[in-house]
């Protein structure tokens, strides 16, 4: 009953996204002209591929934005090495994303815009690109894409799978849980980031037999280098030297007043101090700046490669992907994206793994178990604020006691480096016992077919007006 009732679920969703297929191209179109998309390769988006697919096998590995891409970059990196011959293609959706990885990928990775979940680009895609498994990244169901790869035999893997409240409410409801039942059952593979979320997946009828907890991903984020490199950080660090320092970091629009409000009580306590502030987006990073200096703030800015001068006690890092090397300028790190309801937090481990004494607000969503876990293994190594007079007091005592400051700072490293050890050997196993052995049991047959349609891979350069 449920199985049909999910059947059902799917041909209505795949009927009413094949009508508004018309629409989409057209918000794509808009979204191009307001510079949320590509100007070139867009067409990407609707499934129409800007590059020649390789011979040979081929995984394909799927996330939205830039922190998700980072956190698969470890497993593609194990994927290149145990396997000969492997063609790895990644996609995301965010132009973060694309403006960072598209530069800084290893040449053997291939690199796409992922297609929306529309009925014709997703067959284009498959058709072209023929992937003999799908990695998804975090929390990435999309019907269309689900059921046409298990129709064509394609493994599918959800890694760091997560679900968020609302979104586990909404699939729960008898209405839905058919649909999202049908599309969790044809996964080979399930590997949640907490125990929590294992455990959300199977009331949603997951299969317990494919769910493989390994650890969170985030945790093992490896530095891509995309920063001006490593001179420029040393030669940052040398101007910070003589400063007291502290970094907030993700921060989302409206957070920067709290931000203010605690740079301006230190201010007043430490006249050498320096507010490294490293925005969510770029453009806001501008913003921000503008706002300070009309208050006769004096602040430099990562993307006009400004120094820090004698009187400048506010750095703006308006740039992209370079995040964990900042952590490395500082002892102490608030975490943005967690001050307000509405938000969800972001990722403290890069901090963690810097030696920072790392802060957060409380509305962490679903980084709540990566607090948990951190608190649990030593209570100093997450500080949780309530909003701005917290968040003040913590760092006037952080300041004040070179001792507190310190234990945090190790407690923080010290429960990183316990949750990062044995990440990648573990979901290196459950990929090779769920995944790989399989395919290679069929791999003459995936060969034959390959053989058969390889006339089919050949295609024109993308026209930007399509």
């Amino acid at each position: 009953m449920m199985v049909s009732g999910g059947a059902l679920l799917y041909k209505l969703y795949r009927a009413l996204s094949y009508g508004v297929s018309p629409l989409v191209h057209l918000h794509l179109r808009w979204r191009r002209f307001r510079g949320l998309e590509h100007p070139h390769r867009w067409p990407e988006r609707l499934g129409h591929p800007s590059r020649p697919r390789p011979p040979g096998p081929l995984i394909w590995f799927h996330a939205v934005s830039l922190g998700e891409g980072m956190a698969a970059l470890p497993v593609v990196k194990q994927c290149i090495q145990r396997i000969p011959n492997l063609t790895i293609l990644m996609t995301t959706t965010t132009m973060s994303a694309f403006q960072v990885l598209n530069n800084w990928l290893p040449n053997e990775i291939i690199f796409q815009l992922a297609p929306v979940d529309a009925p014709a680009s997703i067959h284009s895609f498959l058709r072209y690109w023929k992937p003999q498994a799908i990695v998804l990244m975090e929390s990435e169901l999309w019907p269309n894409l689900i059921m046409d790869a298990s129709k064509n035999g394609i493994a599918l893997v959800l890694l760091n799978a997560r679900m968020s409240e609302k979104s586990f409410k909404v699939w729960s409801r008898s209405l839905l849980l058919p649909l999202i039942s049908l599309m969790l059952s044809k996964f080979s593979l399930i590997c949640p980031l907490s125990t929590a979320q294992a455990i959300r997946f199977q009331l949603l009828q997951a299969a317990p037999s494919v769910i493989s907890f390994s650890g969170d991903l985030k945790y093992v984020i490896e530095d891509l280098g995309v920063s001006e490199g490593q001179k420029s950080i040393d030669k940052l660090k040398a101007q910070l030297s003589c400063c007291q320092v502290w970094m907030a970091s993700s921060i989302h629009r409206g957070e920067e007043e709290i931000i203010f409000g605690a740079h301006r009580v230190l201010m007043q306590l430490l006249p050498n101090i320096v507010t490294i502030i490293v925005p969510r987006h770029p453009r806001h990073g501008q913003e921000i700046a503008e706002k300070l200096e009309k208050e006769g703030q004096n602040v430099a800015l990562r993307s006009q490669n400004e120094e820090l001068k004698p009187g400048t006690h506010v750095y703006v890092v308006d740039t992209l992907g370079e995040l964990r090397r900042m952590y490395t300028l500082t002892p102490i790190a608030v975490i943005g994206g967690s001050f307000f309801p509405d938000f969800a937090g972001h990722n403290i481990s890069e901090a963690a793994a810097a030696g920072c004494a790392v802060l957060t607000g409380c509305h962490i969503g679903h980084f709540s178990h990566m607090v948990q876990e951190m608190q649990r293994l030593n209570p100093l190594s997450v500080l949780q604020v309530s909003g701005k007079m917290e968040l003040e007091k913590a760092l006037i005592e952080l300041f004040a006691d070179e001792a507190v400051l310190e234990a945090r700072r190790r407690a923080a490293k010290e429960a990183f480096n316990h949750l990062s050890s044995d990440i990648i050997a573990r979901i290196w196993s459950s990929l090779e016992f769920h995944i790989f052995r399989r395919l290679s049991a069929v791999g003459i047959e995936i060969n034959a077919r390959r053989d058969k349609n390889e006339g089919e891979n050949e295609i024109s350069p993308i026209n930007s007006d399509f």
